[in-house]
């Protein structure tokens, strides 16, 4: 015969209490737990190289002349490296860069270049759907490099001995001097420029002494507020999207915040149409790729437009414009010390010996535009 258990109603309502308790703690424990949750994530151990243009030292060697070669500008003075400096932190530090004949570019900041590799689409708008395809775009920009022609770059390689040997080397070949080898080889170079080992890598890896009190809070404070619904994934710009796809965010989102308003004022943050050159659609208006927070802390000035010169206002405006919140300066100071432990260890590079024209020059027509610059002036 089954036994029954009664349990008298004064217990039966300390249990049910009980079990509330218990219930009530392990959801605020998990959501404590969720909230405490580092943003992000380790640096990527590799980075993705395309099948159609592996790596090999050769080719690395041979793009990493190219991007220091300022024989493949009009003027013959502009390199890659002229406006994304691989001796600093892989971008010119102005808001805006200066190109071939002391030309001005389009009201857009230079990104760096390091861990561009990891960029799943490139430029501001994402109009480039890889490294190789972005090397193309400052090449032939009248005001970039300004380039008239991509039989026009490869004209002037064929006519460089050195070239002539390493692009046979590399690619092999009738004809081993093309624009799409060109572009490859600088790809190639610019998927080596990659900055891991930051203290924030270092702390996901077990070293809980690698962030400060300010730096753990301000790890908090970017997940509570929201900042990693944007900046997500392990380089803190999506949610890993495979390459070519694009993870973008309209800026400013909430301009009729008061705050975020003022901020717009001043550094003329909706001046610029984003993604909307690209597609001409009405909802890319003022839509830009989101940009990546490593290294922020040494990638000043700020934003599309290089209108600001401090990560702390940076950090402001953000809250301001995306989130429509604003931070006191407690929570922009823990902020700030968060995005420094996301600067990891630039890579030392040297200048590479660049191939030499004996009795020759490549740049005979170089002469006449400096003269028909002076003469404008």
């Amino acid at each position: 015969m089954r036994r029954q258990y009664l349990v008298h109603a004064p217990i039966r309502r300390k249990m049910i209490a009980l079990y509330a308790v218990l219930i009530t703690g392990a959801i605020m424990a998990g959501l404590q737990a969720a909230s405490a949750a580092p943003p992000g994530g380790e640096f990527p151990s590799k980075v993705p190289v395309p099948a159609d243009n592996p790596m090999t030292p050769r080719k690395i060697h041979l793009g990493k002349q190219l991007y220091f070669d300022p024989r493949l500008s009009l003027s013959g003075d502009v390199s890659c490296d002229t406006c994304h400096n691989v001796a600093g932190n892989g971008s010119d530090g102005l808001p805006l860069s200066f190109g071939v004949l002391g030309r001005v570019d389009r009201p857009r900041h230079a990104p760096t270049v390091f861990n561009s590799a990891f960029n799943t689409v490139q430029f501001w708008d994402g109009r480039a759907k890889s490294l190789e395809d972005q090397a193309k775009g400052p090449l032939l920009n009248p005001i970039e490099m300004g380039m008239p022609s991509s039989g026009a770059i490869v004209k002037r390689l064929a006519g460089i001995p050195g070239y002539r040997r390493e692009f046979a080397r590399v690619f092999g070949g009738k004809t081993p001097i093309t624009f799409e080898h060109v572009v490859q080889a600088i790809a190639t170079y610019e998927r080596t420029l990659v900055t891991p080992d930051s203290p924030y890598d270092r702390y996901l890896k077990g070293d809980k002494n690698a962030l400060d009190k300010s730096a753990k809070q301000g790890m908090h404070e970017v997940s509570d507020l929201g900042c990693a619904s944007c900046h997500a994934g392990a380089m803190f710009d999506n949610p890993g999207l495979p390459m070519g796809t694009g993870w973008f965010r309209k800026f400013p989102m909430i301009p009729t915040n008061p705050t975020c308003a003022t901020y717009v004022r001043e550094y003329h943050l909706a001046d610029d149409p984003g993604r909307f050159d690209v597609t001409h659609k009405q909802s890319d208006e003022h839509v830009f790729k989101v940009p990546s927070l490593r290294n922020v802390a040494v990638l000043a000035p700020y934003f599309q437009n290089g209108s600001v010169g401090s990560l702390r206002t940076a950090v402001r405006v953000m809250a301001a414009c995306q989130l429509g919140k604003t931070l006191t300066g407690l929570q922009t100071t823990n902020i700030v010390a968060f995005l420094n432990s996301l600067t990891g260890k630039f890579p030392v590079e040297t200048m590479p010996r660049l191939p030499e024209t004996p009795d020759s020059t490549s740049l005979m027509q170089v002469a006449k535009l400096q003269q028909n610059r002076r003469q404008l002036n």
